[in-house]
């Protein structure tokens, strides 16, 4: 499996999540979580131009003349939505498109923040580069990550898989 947006914010939330969506274990369709998500996903793009853009192997939130805006549920992960926006703006980059990156979160629990923008760097796309590696490698790996045993796991579309 080629290494999408999806891959990349499952690395940094879960390398095990990572790892079964990238060898084509897909559980989020019985996600109530992955359902309220894309409803809130779908509300954004009716009420606005220029949303839900499929461009090769991923699928743009929002983009402008200005931004390329990536649209989160929750702030619960922003590590997670900050690389797979950094990832899409590389995306963007490679066919001649330049834009800024704008992460907005629905719900703010934990950072300050709703809104966080990014510019991709030389720094940022190196690191981006290596972490692109890594999934590749850990997807081709014949052993499944462990468990993460967190609190956030209870609420994982993978939960089942992995607990029962």
């Amino acid at each position: 499996m080629r290494v999408n947006g999806t891959l990349i914010n499952y690395y940094f939330h879960c390398k095990r999540q990572c790892y079964l969506h990238g060898n084509r274990l897909n559980l989020e369709d019985n996600s109530e979580i992955v359902k309220v998500g894309k409803a809130i996903h779908e509300e954004k793009a009716s009420n606005s131009e220029n949303a839900e853009i499929s461009i090769d192997n991923i699928k743009l939130d929002k983009l402008t003349p200005e931004y390329l805006t990536e649209v989160k549920k929750s702030d619960a992960d922003v590590e997670a939505g900050k690389w797979q926006l950094i990832y899409y703006l590389k995306v963007l980059k490679g066919k001649g498109i330049i834009r800024k990156g704008k992460l907005e979160c629905v719900e703010k629990n934990k950072s300050d923040k709703k809104v966080m923008y990014f510019e991709l760097t030389d720094e940022l796309e190196k690191e981006l580069d290596k972490y692109i590696e890594e999934i590749e490698n850990l997807i081709l790996n014949e052993e499944i990550p462990k468990v993460l045993n967190k609190p956030t796991c209870k609420k994982c579309a993978y939960y089942e898989y992995c607990y029962i």
